[in-house]
């Protein structure tokens, strides 16, 4: 759980490697109502820059912040539309 971030839901998408991260993060935030925060858990380092390219060209999505956690991947995701 983030201290930062008042998050909704946390999507664990631990061992999954690209393109499932991306595509669950998607499905998951459609899922959301418009402020909520996604916590996104992932193991795969392609991630973060997989995560940070569909939030950048993704319509109603803002990525809060991304933090690298040992061997654990964590991104914020906030539904904005």
């Amino acid at each position: 759980m983030s201290d930062i971030f008042d998050i909704t839901e946390t999507l664990d998408v631990k061992g999954a490697s690209c393109p499932m991260p991306v595509v669950k993060t998607k499905s998951a935030v459609d899922g959301l109502g418009e402020g909520a925060i996604l916590e996104v858990v992932a193991t795969d380092p392609g991630s973060m820059s997989d995560i940070d390219g569909w939030a950048a060209g993704t319509d109603g999505v803002d990525l809060l912040d991304q933090v690298e956690d040992g061997d654990e991947f964590k991104h914020y995701i906030q539904k904005t539309a």
